[in-house]
């Protein structure tokens, strides 16, 4: 069968595109923000930090904390939205807590030990921890200099040092970093790799004093972005594309044009009539229990997909963006402020500490798609 030109396929899968959103708009209507609860969503994830920083399991070496993607980096994501809604000149008592321990730690860089030592778990969670954490302190310290309309802090630098000094060099990670593989996905899985090399991406983007034009990194930004395009490939999932969409708003240079308009149409034409979009159509993830993943829609992926289509440059305007903006807001819980979310992994009791893990995700990246543009 002769394959048709990439030009001629993107046109053609726009034109299609265009007629499916023609015919889906009347179900999906006029579409708004205004009922989401900024107040309550911040309060909830202002909550969760406090419950983290209580939480025995994420105890750490010299009195620290770890940090995590699924509890502390919503509320780093949501950093501005937050403020605000909480009325706060700067970060709250919890957020300063966990910064607290994001500086010492990147301080005692090479005193305090990896958040999972191979001594303890087993080799190679040493170079995985140190990779992870090295890629979120950075974004974490980065996040908190611009927010404060700081320039880039000494301990910012530092936090950026020990990333870049992790980076690869070889094999099929070169140019990404080494990443946690507990085979929970979506943020500690093998192709979780990518997940981290959009956050360092994110991470150079929102360093202040226009820190990605720094000569010094010049070549790791090089190798960054050659590594993001290796998640571009047929083998990877949409949900990897839909990450390196992302990191390509942040970083540029790493989606070619008639990619980009191929992942945005192949985005497009998963969303839900509802105007959300399942996690199950994203990859072919598997639970470990034998449960099946949902496939109606979902918070997690209804809320970092519509932020990484809104980075991408699709308006507020944009029929897609105004249904899946009006499901964030008819399914925040009124009373709590979260955004609910599924598990990947299993069919998680609501008694369990993980069962919020994707609900506190889905809160942090809906408040960033909702905020103010």
């Amino acid at each position: 069968m002769k394959q048709m030109h990439p030009a001629r396929f993107v046109l053609a899968t726009t034109a299609a595109l265009t007629l499916a959103l023609v015919a889906r708009s009347a179900a999906w209507g006029a579409s708004h923000t205004a009922g989401w609860n900024m107040t309550t969503s911040a309060r909830y994830l202002d909550t969760r930090l406090d419950w983290w920083s209580k939480w025995p399991k994420a105890a750490r070496d010299h009195g620290t904390r770890c940090v995590s993607c699924h509890t502390s980096l919503p509320a780093v994501i949501a950093r501005p939205a937050l403020r605000t809604a909480l009325g706060n000149a700067g970060p709250t008592a919890n957020e300063q807590v966990m910064y607290a321990d994001v500086v010492k730690r990147v301080r005692m860089w090479r005193e305090v030990d990896p958040f999972y030592p191979d001594q303890t778990i087993g080799i190679p969670k040493s170079s995985e921890s140190r990779g992870v954490e090295s890629v979120l302190n950075a974004l974490f310290l980065a996040t908190r200099d611009r927010d404060a309309g700081t320039s880039l802090s000494d301990d910012a630098r530092l936090a950026f040092a020990n990333m870049w000094a992790l980076q690869m060099k070889a094999g099929d990670l070169k140019g990404g970093f080494a990443w946690l593989t507990f085979k929970l996905e979506p943020w500690e899985s093998e192709t979780a790799s990518y997940w981290g090399a959009s956050l360092a991406a994110v991470a150079v983007d929102r360093a202040p004093g226009n820190y990605a034009a720094s000569p010094e990194i010049a070549a790791n930004l090089t190798a960054l972005r050659a590594y993001l395009k290796t998640g571009l490939g047929s083998k990877s999932s949409l949900f990897t594309r839909m990450l390196v969409l992302w990191a390509d708003s942040h970083l540029h240079d790493i989606v070619e044009p008639a990619q980009r308009q191929v992942l945005l149409y192949q985005l497009r034409a998963i969303q839900s009539a509802d105007g959300g979009w399942s996690l199950a159509r994203l990859s072919t993830w598997q639970r470990v229990d034998g449960t099946v993943i949902p496939d109606a829609s979902d918070g997690f992926a209804t809320a970092i997909i519509t932020v990484a289509l809104q980075d991408a440059g699709v308006p507020a305007t944009d029929p897609s963006i105004k249904a899946a903006r009006g499901w964030l807001v008819a399914h925040q819980d009124p009373a709590t402020g979260r955004l609910p979310a599924s598990s990947i992994n299993k069919l998680r009791e609501p008694s369990t500490d993980p069962y919020l893990f994707m609900s506190d995700a889905a809160t942090g990246f809906a408040m960033l798609a909702l905020a103010d543009k």
